[in-house]
């Protein structure tokens, strides 16, 4: 089975020049824990929940927080994310997502089609919801 059966797509993207602040309401509004980050159209990286989160300050939604706790949401994705995701291309197959995800430490695979540019992405959950819907 192809991944692109599967993939959700299209992927929501952010640049790196974007603020975490940005890209936190991005996460919240689109109800999604990973963002794939593109320069010039092609897949540069990919931001997770994770990312964010351990990038930002703690305090940033309580009632205690100062100036330099709001200060960590005007970094810029650039100053955080990993370059060079791992990824797959849009003809790649299911069991090599699967493959990729038990042979490393990532929660999404970012999916490319022939020139680069990002056509979707596949998470663990994805799959899990595949395989439940097909034993139903």
């Amino acid at each position: 089975m192809k991944i692109t059966e599967i993939m959700s797509s299209p992927p929501i993207t952010g640049t790196l020049d974007d603020f975490l602040s940005e890209v936190k309401e991005m996460l919240a509004v689109n109800n999604i824990k990973h963002l794939v980050i593109i320069e010039e159209g092609k897949l540069m990286g990919v931001l997770s929940e994770r990312d964010l989160l351990l990038a930002i300050s703690p305090y940033v939604n309580s009632n205690v927080y100062t100036t330099r706790d709001l200060a960590t949401l005007n970094q810029r994705v650039g100053q955080i994310v990993e370059r060079h995701p791992l990824y797959l291309d849009d003809q790649s197959e299911l069991e090599d997502a699967i493959d990729m995800f038990d042979k490393n430490h990532i929660s999404c695979i970012p999916i490319v089609d022939a020139d680069f540019v990002p056509v979707g992405v596949v998470t663990k959950s994805d799959i899990i919801r595949f395989y439940n819907k097909k034993r139903a």
